[in-house]
């Protein structure tokens, strides 16, 4: 089985409290950390990958972030699926060979710019030629970006998910939905949903699982979760 057919085939027949978590590297060294751990699959954070470049969020170069995640994958022997924003501007065959030629497995594309979502039924176009350039050769996380953008109507979520879904999407991201709405949208969403969970406060995966999630992903968290630990060591060779 090739590692893309692995990776969707995570998605799907999991327990409700068993969701399939999914680490973010931000680089080599913490690709082979989550490895290590036992982790099935990795899903590359964008704004964590930018932050360890040395860039603000959504201001990465394109071909930084692709050399970033071909460096993830080649770390470790996983699938490896990888967040591009909104796909820096390419033309959907180009965006899926730049995809293909890092070795990663899937990918995460937004639905809005700046704070402003897009037009759905355009982005929904988008998606369905990423799905045609693509094949079954990656998986398409389509990202929702209604809450994120102030949209607090759950059914808004819902109809873009169908739009996307419809397009050809494996999975859908209604990025910062509050827990309590999640079995709302289990119940209106088909196949599988992803959830992003915080590092260290809030529901578990395995209660997140239970509202209805089907896979957990955790944005920047771990690597800014790293990065304060890093400061505290930091601090303490000063004190010394």
């Amino acid at each position: 089985m090739s590692k893309v057919d692995t990776f969707r085939a995570l998605h799907h027949h999991r327990a409700p409290e068993d969701p399939l978590v999914l680490p973010g590297p931000w680089d080599a060294a913490s690709a082979r950390v989550f490895a290590e751990a036992g982790f099935p699959a990795l899903a590359t954070p964008s704004a964590g990958v930018t932050a360890s470049l040395g860039y603000e969020d959504g201001r990465v170069p394109a071909d930084e972030m692709f050399a970033a995640v071909t460096r993830i994958v080649r770390a470790v022997d996983l699938p490896v699926s990888a967040d591009v924003e909104g796909g820096y501007g390419l033309a959907p065959k180009e965006l899926v060979e730049r995809l293909l030629e890092t070795g990663a497995v899937g990918c995460n594309l937004e639905d809005s710019e700046d704070g402003v979502l897009k037009d759905p039924r355009a982005h929904a176009d988008r998606l369905a030629e990423v799905r045609a350039a693509a094949g079954d050769r990656l998986f398409v996380n389509a990202r929702v970006d209604t809450f994120s953008c102030g949209v607090a109507d759950p059914e808004r979520t819902i109809e873009r998910a169908a739009l996307y879904v419809a397009a050809g999407a494996d999975c859908v991201y209604p990025i910062e939905a509050p827990p309590e709405v999640l079995p709302l949208l289990r119940a209106g969403i088909q196949g599988p949903i992803n959830v992003g969970a915080l590092t260290d406060e809030g529901p578990s995966p395995a209660e997140l699982g239970a509202r209805g999630a089907t896979r957990i992903t955790f944005g920047p968290g771990l690597q800014r979760r790293a990065a304060r630990a890093l400061r505290e060591i930091a601090a303490g060779l000063r004190r010394r």
